[in-house]
């Protein structure tokens, strides 16, 4: 079972049945007994990042994410979820994040892209892995974001997408991994990655 986080923010009936798509059972919850039982996390996040944080704390779900990630569980971020896994946060304050990779999410420079970025985008694949298989080069999937991480560890970064600047758009350490688009939103490309998550 894949249990979806579920700390207040999104809507995550639409990840949920994205993975039940894929045969993938997962489900919503913010039961602490399910989470930690369960094989996989994903955890998403919709909105500002400081919000995001202060709701993740304040649920206590964020010890259960960590916990996870020490026991080499597989967690995956989705959105603002991604960058919750990143040291802070630099939206509306400077913000502590979840530090399970190291650097910063900061918003697009002012002389820089449209913002929010909305739409489809292209990723770049710098390295094999198994959230990567069967995904080419160049595949779109859907982003909607205004801020993008900074990552401190080239090695933490598994892909990159240019929108006038060249940003990670998937990261992963050890058994943690996240993306900044919307696999749910993203068609046959998001199902194929949700899959991959699933069969990891």
């Amino acid at each position: 079972m894949i249990a979806i986080i579920d700390y207040g923010v999104g809507n995550l009936r639409s990840v949920e049945k994205a993975f039940e798509a894929v045969g993938a059972p997962a489900c919503v919850t913010n039961d602490v007994g399910t989470i930690r039982e369960a094989e996989k996390l994903v955890l998403p996040g919709v909105g500002a990042f400081g919000e995001c944080a202060r709701q993740l704390r304040a649920s206590g779900l964020d010890a259960l994410v960590m916990e996870a990630a020490e026991r080499n569980k597989p967690v995956l971020g989705l959105c603002v979820g991604l960058q919750l896994m990143f040291d802070e946060g630099h939206e509306f304050g400077i913000h502590p994040g979840l530090g399970l990779m190291r650097g910063r999410v900061v918003r697009f420079p002012e002389d820089g892209p449209r913002v929010p970025q909305i739409g489809w985008n292209q990723i770049e694949n710098l390295r094999p892995h198994p959230l990567l298989k069967d995904i080419q080069e160049g595949t779109y999937f859907y982003f909607v974001h205004s801020y993008y991480v900074e990552a401190a560890d080239e090695r933490d970064v598994l892909a990159l997408t240019d929108y006038r600047i060249r940003y990670p758009s998937m990261c992963a350490r050890r058994s943690v991994c996240g993306v900044q688009f919307h696999p749910e939103k993203s068609q046959d490309a998001g199902l194929r990655l949700l899959a991959n998550f699933a069969a990891i």
